[in-house]
């Protein structure tokens, strides 16, 4: 999971002693001497701070080896067998190099990995230049876990070969299909026939040229592919063997997850989109500083970026990452792009950054009107808090406010959807907590050797009506635990799938804080008299890093084990293996002592609403059609073999599409609730038409969303039972 549940910020109070590596003169630090740094600070780290450090042997070794090269070559497209015979010394030694401060297999694994992206940059093009049959009874095995490494470089074109044939044949497929619905077209659809219609040749090489694209620019971006970002790879097959939420974090990285955080960052607002090779504008976000401005335009392409008054750089063929750093900058400081209006016309915008509000990564709700009354529904994506901003956004603010909006409109009861939330703040989770419990024990923190820690929420109750919890597998962390709480407190159903099965915490460390003091100092002189600061040189990365397991209430942990739903509903990934249990690295479940909690009076007879809702879900199709989906989901996962004969192709696309299509004809026969934003939010949501349009579009999928429907009914059940609640009392 990419959001991993976090502490505020803590710095290690003291610096460590010398380092054993050698930190270079007058010249500045060369690149092996930061990778020893680097390397040496973050399992310094993890020896010193990580919750339960593994022992770094052979089997450690052979972990990261085999790690480290699936997540460079998982499709096995670049190395061959020789390759890896020439690497396999280093099996059983990548212990021994940690240990000792040195990165020599790192260094022959990527002077090899370089070499063979240029040999595979040549070989796709060359197998592009011949046209496909598909008429033979080829197979490509899409699970790069059941292959094998090929013999040489003969084999290894023929892989590419089989590898773009399928590409090329998924392509020609559509072509073929999109002919031949223009050959059926009629009326004002009738136009395009005026297009010559093309032969099946045309098609393939039309197919060909499309995949030739594509591979143009996924090479492309290899190319661009910085050693010291391959290093950092190289660093967090390491760390990741520790735990799967250790992960080394260099400057820009760390700038990033900040970001995702808070849900907020410094720039113009402008979403922008790769159209051919150029940038232009996709969308400019409301309320951000070119909005403000109100002239940059979707649609209009940004062909060069100035900051401030010096020269401006020409950014014509860059990537999206690229133009982005360009754009992006300090608050209040001026950027100037030159932009080409989609009427041709060019001229020079000058914009002055802001701070950029991500809306879609907030918390936002709607009232949806079922038979039986209105039932408040909040969609919750993820934890975030500004931990840097001291007036930022945080979560658990905005969830109290929702639920004021809710209740204003006279909700029976509410829903909290923290399906796919993969985590964030572990102190808005407590303070989130206690809007539906009151003031009470939420969560229970343990360090390595430490008596476990209760953390208490200081919030009173706000609602004591019906509520349910939607999850699923994609739940994570901090939705765990808002899950368990209010499981445990028997406050709130919950509904859905088992969860993720994270339990564990993280703190970021700054690894410059490892660095002894001589060497910090020299580092600084460096990066200052070369004009380089942060990413440039004048740091070296943070560290991630999981530092305590969280349990619940009762005792128990969310580790590998997630939350089981009160109430399960079927899920068409039930049958895979997901989530943390499936994690070699990942930390093992166990228990604590519990808490001194009181459940809630009157709770929710949780037996009855699981029957109540089983005999509702047993007899609507579209949840059998789920359950079918299952099975047939388990057995491609099981089965990843797919014909390169465009006959049998067309039937195995055809089974796939069946039971999509059979749910689309459902979906449409059934009549939706209707929903509706909550009268404080009319003017945010009408505040442009791009507003208007993207939360109609949120409305249109609820309504679609028969989870959500099933999550209302059991609300309803709750509603007639005449479910109210008591806050907790603490003990």
């Amino acid at each position: 999971m990419k959001n991993k549940i976090l502490i505020p910020l803590v710095v290690i109070g003291a610096l460590a002693a010398f380092f054993s590596f050698r930190y270079g003169g007058g010249d500045g630090q060369t690149a092996e001497e930061r990778k020893a740094l680097v390397l040496e600070s973050v399992m310094k780290a993890v020896n010193q701070i990580h919750y339960s450090p593994r022992e770094i042997n052979d089997s450690f070794s052979d972990r990261v080896y085999h790690k480290v090269l699936d997540e460079l070559d998982y499709e096995k497209k670049f190395f061959t067998q020789k390759d890896i015979n020439a690497l396999k010394k280093y099996e059983f030694k990548i212990d021994d190099e940690i240990r000792n401060g040195n990165v020599d297999f790192y260094d022959k694994l990527d002077a090899i990995f370089v070499k063979r992206i240029d040999d595979a940059d040549t070989i796709y093009k060359e197998v592009l230049k011949t046209p496909y049959t598909f008429n033979s009874n080829e197979k490509e095995e899409l699970d790069g876990a059941k292959l094998s490494y090929v013999a040489d470089d003969k084999a290894l074109k023929e892989r590419w070969r089989e590898y773009l044939k399928y590409k090329v044949l998924a392509k020609y497929v559509e072509l073929k299909d999109d002919r031949a619905k223009k050959d059926t077209a009629t009326g004002a659809d009738a136009t395009a026939k005026k297009e010559p219609r093309k032969t099946d040749a045309e098609l393939e090489a039309d197919a060909r040229e499309s995949v030739r694209k594509n591979q143009q620019n996924y090479f492309k971006r290899l190319h661009k592919w910085k050693e010291d970002e391959r290093f950092a790879l190289y660093v967090n097959a390491i760390v990741t063997n520790e735990d799967p939420h250790t992960d080394y974090l260099p400057p820009v990285d760390k700038q990033r997850f900040d970001e995702e955080m808070s849900g907020a960052f410094f720039g113009i607002g402008a979403q922008l989109k790769d159209d051919n090779g150029k940038i232009k504008i996709d969308r400019v976000i409301t309320g951000s500083p070119c909005w403000k401005e109100g002239e940059l335009k979707a649609g209009d392409e940004i062909t060069k970026v100035a900051q401030g008054d010096k020269e401006a750089v020409d950014i014509q063929g860059y990537e999206i990452e690229d133009a982005v750093t360009l754009i992006r900058g300090p608050k209040g400081t001026t950027v100037k792009l030159t932009v080409k209006s989609v009427d041709g016309s060019s001229k020079v915008i000058p914009i002055v950054r802001g701070e950029v509000l991500v809306e879609d990564k907030f918390a936002k709700s709607a009232i949806i009107k079922s038979n039986d009354g209105p039932v408040g529904y909040i969609y919750l994506p993820e934890f975030y808090a500004d931990f840097q901003g001291i007036n930022g956004r945080r979560c658990a603010e905005d969830i109290d406010s929702e639920v004021v909006k809710l209740k204003s409109a006279g909700v029976k009861g509410i829903i909290l959807d923290l399906r796919y939330n993969g985590g964030g703040s572990l102190n808005d989770v407590v303070d989130m907590a206690g809007l539906f419990v009151g003031r009470g024990p939420v969560v229970q923190v343990k360090g390595t050797n430490e008596t476990p820690k209760t953390l208490i929420s200081g919030k009173s109750a706000i609602y004591d009506g019906p509520m349910a919890i939607m999850v699923n597998q994609g739940s994570a962390s901090a939705s765990e635990i808002m899950a368990a709480a209010m499981q445990d407190y028997k406050r709130a159903v919950i509904v859905g799938s088992p969860t993720y099965g994270k339990g564990t915490v993280q703190k970021i460390v700054p690894l410059d804080e490892l660095i002894d003091p001589l060497t910090r100092m020299k580092m600084q002189a460096d990066a200052l008299a070369a004009n380089k600061t942060g990413a440039d040189g004048n740091s070296i990365g943070s560290l991630k890093i999981t530092i305590q397991k969280f349990y619940r209430i009762n005792g128990g942990s969310t580790q590998l084990k997630g939350v089981t739903p009160d109430i399960e509903l079927p899920d068409p990934y039930s049958l895979l293996e997901s989530g943390e249990r499936n994690d070699k690295a990942a930390l093992q479940w166990d228990e604590i002592a519990p808490a001194a909690y009181t459940p809630v009076q009157n709770a929710p007879n949780m037996a009855q609403l699981a029957a109540l809702s089983k005999s509702r879900t047993a007899a609507n199709p579209t949840f059998n059609l789920i359950e079918e989906s299952a099975v047939r989901i388990k057995k491609q996962k099981d089965d990843n073999l797919v014909s390169l004969n465009e006959t049998e192709y067309r039937k195995e696309i055809e089974e796939t599409n069946l039971a999509s299509k059979k749910l689309e004809e459902i979906q449409k026969k059934i009549t939706p609730y209707d929903i509706t934003n909550p009268k404080a939010d009319s003017a945010k949501i009408t505040e442009d038409s791009t507003s208007i349009s993207k939360n109609n579009e949120w409305i249109r999928n609820l309504k679609k969303d028969i989870y959500i429907s099933e999550t209302v009914n059991i609300i309803n059940d709750m509603a007639k039972a005449g479910m109210t609640v008591q806050t907790a009392v603490k003990k």
